[in-house]
């Protein structure tokens, strides 16, 4: 009998066109040249020392055993009551909040839950870099729109002409990644007025919920009756609370919408860390914490805004999340991508190209700073950055 081979045996890739993320390569530049780290989108700050309470007293009480494939019911009844308290409507804790393994998990799953084979999903470009693939493993078609050039505001004549009797649910972010662009109420409500004929379901990708700048007010999906009907609102507790490692986030959605929902989650996650779930819960009876982060965050833009206004970087508008774009035309003639590698290895700063967000690579000489850093990164990174 022949020795069997020990050859792994021939596979073609789902997405052979996908290598490492920008965010990954980044940070690896960031780690080989000692440039400070404003690309990936992480806090170097510590979260509040009363969470880290709250989630060892739940294990210590030994709450450490699998959770209901929903959630804890503290957590979903806390979620219910801050969504009711900031928009105005109500979730049911039992059947219409559901609590993921991060955002990123919630946006897959609803994706898989509803699209099928064929079904076309339009995405605004730019846009965070797991809604096509995870579109894509759904069988899906992801039609992308780009937002205005400049402004990156929604153009809703583009929008109303990518949907199609094929067109199964739309995907929009709001405070935006990478753009920090928010959703207006007046934008929201031509969204509800356009999608209101439609049979199209809306995923709202909202885990800068808590950072608005200015007096504004996050416009969720949930404000606005024929929008929520049809959405999964998604957030995030790594984002509000300053700890994106957990990977805890949400999905609030009609009960229809969470049956459906539920139905994937349970089988590609099943539940979400107990103890932590607990703490978090306990913590959200102060809602003070993120009542606070818009203050929190503004300061922090401010501060490096300020410190920009000393280079030919052109600032963007910075209106929410904790993000500046800022347009390097005047300091070089480079593509993004080459600019950030140049960024990194001659000046020390690590940034990411807002080409990234786009299939083709929509090069508008833009990069991407995260500001979610301590006052000490910050200024050491403005130091450098004088330079320009």
């Amino acid at each position: 009998m022949p020795p069997l081979s020990a050859s792994c045996p021939p596979l073609e890739s789902k997405f052979p066109q996908l290598g490492t993320t920008i965010f990954t390569v980044m940070s690896a530049l960031a780690t080989e040249t000692g440039a400070v780290n404003l690309g990936q989108g992480f806090p170097d700050f510590a979260c509040d020392p009363a969470l880290v309470a709250h989630v060892t007293a739940a294990m210590q009480e030994g709450l450490n055993q699998y959770p209901p494939m929903a959630g804890v019911m503290p957590l979903r009844e806390a979620i219910s009551a801050k969504v009711l308290a900031l928009h105005g409507r109500h979730y049911s804790a039992a059947d219409e909040i559901t609590v993921t393994a991060g955002a990123t998990q919630a946006i897959l799953t609803a994706i898989l839950a509803i699209v099928r084979p064929g079904d076309e999903v339009i995405v605004l470009e730019p846009c965070y870099d797991s809604y096509v693939p995870n579109i894509e493993l759904a069988g899906g078609v992801a039609v992308r729109v780009p937002l205005t050039p400049g402004s990156f505001r929604p153009d809703f004549e583009a929008i109303a002409q990518a949907l199609s009797p094929k067109t199964r649910a739309l995907i929009i972010n709001s405070p935006h990644n990478p753009s920090a662009t928010l959703w207006h109420q007046a934008d929201m409500l031509r969204l509800q007025d356009l999608l209101r004929e439609t049979q199209a379901f809306l995923i709202s990708d909202e885990v800068y919920e808590h950072m608005v700048f200015d007096g504004q007010t996050h416009q969720s999906a949930a404000r606005f009756a024929d929008l929520a009907a049809r959405s999964f609102l998604i957030s995030s507790f790594g984002k509000t609370y300053h700890v994106t490692g957990w990977k805890v986030g949400f999905v609030a959605a009609p009960a229809a919408l969470t049956a459906e929902f539920r139905k994937v989650h349970q089988f590609n996650v099943f539940t979400v860390n107990t103890p932590m779930q607990h703490g978090l819960a306990r913590y959200m009876a102060d809602p003070r914490p993120y009542l606070d982060l818009p203050a929190f965050y503004q300061r922090k833009r401010d501060l490096f805004r300020a410190g920009l206004q000393n280079t030919r970087l052109r600032l963007l508008p910075s209106e929410g999340s904790y993000f500046q774009a800022v347009d390097f035309s005047a300091v070089s003639d480079l593509s993004e991508a080459d600019f950030c590698q140049w960024l990194a290895r001659e000046i020390g700063v690590a940034a990411i190209p807002m080409s990234a967000f786009y299939k083709q690579g929509f090069d508008q000489h833009i990069v991407r700073f995260c500001f979610a850093k301590q006052d000490e990164t910050l200024q050491k990174a403005l130091d450098r950055l004088a330079r320009l």
